[in-house]
């Protein structure tokens, strides 16, 4: 599931890895932009087998626009620069909700496409912002789309805990870019801790150096295969 802006084609060289491997995979579409939504279901869900696995990869807001239905039949969930507060409990707050209003603000006028544009280079810092796929933010929003982006741009304002639906007996891997412009420090820490508090098994942990909130980085696709396949 991609995250706030973003489409289906994030997923593309990560479907790539993982159906090389003979994973069945399905990516999630939002539908900001001319891609059709689509809702994921999970396949053959009668007949699941002791050992098979059943894994959520839900990027930055991604976790929370998934229904409960799909997350409480996995078995693994790896967050990628998520949280369960975007909004932490903290000083930061009062700027951070003025900020996000004011994106709001901005979309449907004039200055929709340069907050878009500013939002999307502090989601890739510290690389490049021509180094990531076209999506909807550089492709432009549908009429739709626009009103969905706004909506789930509510959504992450009111984000105060984990999505429902997390089994407790998941296997739970979190991985934050260490150089994250997105989401704050004190929001990564509650990420955690909730995590830690809600699973049966604390989560696995890992801070990625010199990586921003895209984690545009090589060899995270079969990193996270290995942590999957690591205790079959």
């Amino acid at each position: 599931m991609h995250g706030w802006g973003g489409d289906s084609n994030t997923w593309k060289i990560w479907a790539s890895q993982f159906q090389k491997d003979k994973w069945l995979w399905q990516s999630v579409e939002r539908g900001y932009g001319e891609i059709t939504p689509f809702s994921p279901n999970w396949k053959n869900a009668t007949t699941y087998e002791r050992h098979q696995q059943r894994v959520v990869i839900a990027h930055s807001l991604g976790p929370h626009l998934l229904t409960k239905e799909v997350l409480k039949q996995s078995t693994k969930i790896v967050f990628l620069c998520s949280f369960s507060r975007f909004i932490p409990n903290e000083v930061t707050s009062r700027s951070l909700k003025t900020a996000l209003k004011g994106m709001q603000k901005h979309l449907g006028t004039i200055n929709e496409v340069n907050m878009l544009k500013s939002f999307l280079e502090k989601a890739c810092h510290p690389e490049a912002i021509d180094g990531i796929p076209p999506g909807p933010i550089t492709k432009g929003l549908s009429v739709k789309g626009r009103k969905k982006l706004k909506s789930d741009l509510q959504l992450l304002i009111q984000t105060n805990g984990l999505p429902q639906g997390i089994p407790v007996e998941a296997k739970v891997l979190i991985v934050q870019g260490k150089e994250d412009s997105i989401i704050v420090p004190e929001s990564r820490s509650c990420l955690i801790e909730d995590l830690t508090d809600y699973l049966e098994h604390s989560p696995t942990y890992w801070e990625i150096p010199n990586a921003g909130h895209l984690l545009l980085m090589p060899g995270l696709i079969k990193r996270v295969q290995s942590w999957l396949n690591s205790d079959l």
